[in-house]
């Protein structure tokens, strides 16, 4: 869906099935995909929502889908948050990649999260689910390499 600002909103429905899959988690249910948690940038409050991380080169990797994504805001401005997945929890450092690096590591998403890559096309982020399609998408996308903080 698009506003007449021109700006992506993900499907109306996204923000109740997070907010199922975040509250599984904090009764210690163990998900597919596990909750990140980061303070707001404003407020300090903790949010969360599921994410997908995967690897490259032995490193893991988050990518925003919606350019706009508030959680992807808050991880850039606080570089840490908790990832959670049932009652294992893990502090976590974010770091912003910058666009150069991005492409390479977008790459690989459509093959390592298969099931993310409908949200980048609703989004309009890529014109279609090959890899040349993610890498051209490295201005449009925020992409944080994860590294533990412990």
């Amino acid at each position: 869906m698009v506003r007449r600002t021109g700006r992506v909103l993900p499907p109306w429905y996204l923000a109740h099935v997070n907010r199922v899959i975040v509250g599984l988690h904090r009764l210690g249910v163990p998900m597919p995909m596990p909750a990140l948690t980061v303070p707001g940038r404003k407020t300090g409050v903790l949010r969360s929502t599921p994410v997908s991380p995967y690897e490259v080169d032995g490193r893991r990797y988050v990518v925003a889908g919606y350019a706009e994504s508030d959680w992807a805001k808050n991880a850039r401005a606080a570089g840490r948050g908790e990832l959670t997945r049932g009652r294992r929890r893990e502090r976590v450092r974010l770091v912003a990649l910058p666009v150069p690096e991005r492409g390479r590591i977008l790459r690989e998403f459509p093959t390592r999260v298969p099931h993310g890559v409908t949200m980048f096309l609703k989004a309009g982020t890529v014109a279609n689910s090959s890899p040349e399609a993610f890498a051209a998408a490295a201005d449009r996308c925020e992409v944080f390499r994860i590294e533990p903080l412990d």
